[in-house]
């Protein structure tokens, strides 16, 4: 009997018990709705300026605005190599050079052979003038008839032959001399120079490799202008018709994404390039990078701006509704305010008139962590 007795005491404490939870939790709830005859918290920010704009976004790479790669326009083997890559160098600066034993000899070989024709040249010169001489005097003797008529003639077709060979032996000299030029510019080909001033920014060429230029010219490093970059951003084929050349855009780097960088859309290439179905159009500008920073195949966000406005009014996109904001008054009470809107985006709303700087207004949503502030306090205010 005893024991029956305490069971139930047991069991009457556990039902008080969940009672007093019961009522804890009711309490918490009402008082967070209602306490002190208040309305439920409000969401407020408060107005202010800024930069307001509508973009359009894509990515793109970053690649040297000018630069050129440098080839060989002779074969040999690649006997020097006089640059690294990321080392600037000026128009005419000796980047390479060629083992030039072939080259010098055959211009060597091509010298004593336009010297021996030149002095073929003096001969024959010497032999002209014997020929005018003779042809001068069998004349003479033949107005005398002291010569017969074909002592006359054969002394005229000597000179027309030595004026022959000497025609001949110019034109060879003229060859000669030609194909020498061509040999001392191969000779000169055999040390490449740098053709624009720039950077080193890749070297495809070893010392001591053997370059064939029969076929094609071997490319052996490039150079390339880095102070000024192009961006080439793609952009889907949704978005690129809302581009238009000369409209405003900036990009940031992965490794800077707080600097922003600004240019102008120069154009936008005709033919895309489509990857997995996906068409993507090719949008090109330059910006400046006299400090360096930007490095070819960086990548870059890049934000086309449609619209902008600078330094003004501004207020969250869920604060306005139909031209109308909420206004928090002198006593923190929500008053309704027309306002002059301007462009907006998916986060901010330019305002023209109607509210102040730093006027608080009231969000569309409430503040979940003041409604959490509230239920502590009145659960505390309770176990009191």
């Amino acid at each position: 009997m005893a024991s029956a007795t305490r069971a139930g005491h047991r069991w009457l404490k556990w039902v008080g018990f969940l009672g007093v939870l019961c009522a804890i939790a009711f309490a918490v709830i009402w008082y967070a709705r209602n306490a002190n005859g208040n309305e439920p918290a409000l969401n407020t920010v408060a107005v202010s300026r800024g930069d307001v704009q509508n973009l359009v976004s894509a990515t793109g790479v970053l690649e040297p605005s000018d630069y050129v790669d440098v080839g060989a326009q002779v074969s040999g083997q690649l006997e020097l190599i006089h640059v690294r890559v990321g080392q600037p160098v000026s128009t005419g600066d000796l980047l390479a050079e060629i083992d030039p034993t072939v080259y010098v000899a055959k211009v060597d070989a091509t010298r004593a052979q336009l010297k021996n024709q030149q002095a073929q040249l003096a001969d024959r010169k010497a032999q002209l003038r014997l020929a005018e001489i003779q042809f001068q005097r069998q004349q003479n003797l033949w107005r005398e008839d002291a010569t017969t008529r074909e002592s006359l003639q054969t002394a005229e077709a000597s000179l027309a032959s030595a004026r022959a060979q000497l025609a001949m032996l110019e034109a060879q000299i003229e060859q000669t001399s030609s194909t020498l030029r061509a040999e001392e510019a191969n000779l000169g080909y055999a040390r490449i120079y740098a053709p624009m001033d720039g950077t080193v920014v890749s070297i495809e060429a070893r010392q001591g490799q053997t370059l064939n230029a029969s076929q094609t010219a071997p490319l052996l490093m490039r150079i390339a202008n880095l102070s000024t970059m192009r961006v080439r951003a793609q952009v889907s084929e949704a978005d690129v018709g809302k581009l238009q050349p000369g409209m405003r855009v900036y990009f940031t780097t992965l490794g800077d994404a707080e600097h922003k960088l600004y240019g102008e859309l120069q154009y936008i290439e005709p033919t895309p390039e489509v990857t997995n179905n996906v068409v993507l159009y090719n949008a090109l500008f330059t910006v400046d990078n006299q400090e360096g920073r930007l490095l070819p195949q960086m990548t870059a966000q890049v934000f086309f701006i449609q619209d902008e406005a600078l330094n003004v009014l501004r207020v969250p996109v869920s604060a306005v509704a139909r031209n109308q904001v909420k206004v928090l008054d002198a006593k923190g009470q929500p008053q309704i305010r027309d306002i002059e809107t301007g462009i907006s985006n998916r986060v901010y709303v330019e305002v023209r008139s109607g509210v102040s700087e730093g006027d608080q207004v009231v969000l569309a949503n409430r503040d979940p962590r003041a409604a959490q502030g509230e239920g502590r306090s009145a659960f505390r205010g309770m176990l009191r």
